[in-house]
């Protein structure tokens, strides 16, 4: 699933190949993508005759901003966008069209049919689902460490289980909660509560370092992820944990172990990341 550097990446890439275009009108070829409104045809209608003025992030959603009215867009598993020419054959799998008046289109294609679409008035997408419950963005500026420190406190829950709530904090995901935790030095199984300070502040830095540094590579293309413009990123190349089971740890040369936590394969060193 694309997390946030993907995400961040495809919201850049998407904003170079769309901002200023005007949607003449959309087509809509899997009615479940579309969850508000409900009504396919009403989503179109809303839609057409509006200019996309920029795209922005939430989180791991994508806000599309036209003159009056806001997108939101999940990529879930495997969704992704592309900009085409409007005779260019449409792929299979693809479900979304936005049919430029410049003779482009912007097409939606999902294999695994898991993503989402929601149109709300500017403003209006903060106050209800998906974006309501959202819980601290690690990029931005007002993530400070005491939002974070006061966020973990009083959690009785592992710390990855954690990190992965999208309540609390959003968009690190499991390949870069695996690479943050190991960068701390902080085990995944060690509960949030009974993190030292120095511990706290190492993770806090960790997260920070480890999504700029994916961004700044495009993100990581373990699967089928790829930007606006088609293109891998390559992160994948940079991590230190994720993927690397029985491999020897770059820090200290233990072999790295597997594990299962809150139901996701979990990457650590024995001896580099050890439950205080």
């Amino acid at each position: 699933m694309p997390e946030l550097p993907e995400v961040e990446t495809v919201r850049r890439t998407l904003n170079e190949l769309i901002a200023g275009k005007k949607i003449d009108r959309v087509t809509v070829n899997l009615a479940r993508i579309i969850q508000r409104p409900d009504d396919i045809e009403q989503f179109a209608f809303l839609l057409a005759g509006h200019t996309i003025q920029t795209v922005e992030r939430r989180g791991k959603f994508l806000r599309i901003l036209l003159d009056g009215v806001v997108l939101v867009s999940h990529l879930r598993m495997e969704g992704r966008y592309g900009l085409f020419p409007a005779d260019e054959p449409v792929e299979k799998h693809t479900h979304v069209i936005f049919h430029f008046d410049d003779g482009t289109e912007l097409r939606y294609k999902d294999v695994r049919q898991f993503g989402t679409m929601h149109l709300f008035q500017p403003g209006e997408e903060f106050q209800s689902p998906p974006l309501s419950k959202l819980g601290l963005e690690p990029l931005d500026a007002d993530f400070t460490f005491d939002k974070f420190s006061a966020t973990l406190a009083g959690k009785k829950t592992k710390i990855k289980s954690v990190l992965l709530n999208q309540a609390y904090v959003v968009g690190i995901g499991n390949i870069y909660v695996d690479e943050s935790l190991f960068r701390a030095k902080v085990h995944p199984e060690q509960t949030a509560n009974t993190l030292t300070d120095e511990q706290l502040h190492a993770l806090y830095d960790a997260i920070i370092a480890t999504l700029q540094e994916s961004v700044e590579a495009g993100g990581s293309s373990i699967k089928s992820y790829v930007n606006g413009q088609g293109e891998m990123g390559m992160f994948q190349h940079q991590l230190q944990i994720y993927g690397r089971q029985s491999k020897p740890c770059v820090e200290c040369g233990s072999v790295i172990e597997k594990t299962v936590v809150g139901g996701r394969g979990t990457h650590y060193c024995p001896s580099c990341q050890q439950v205080n």
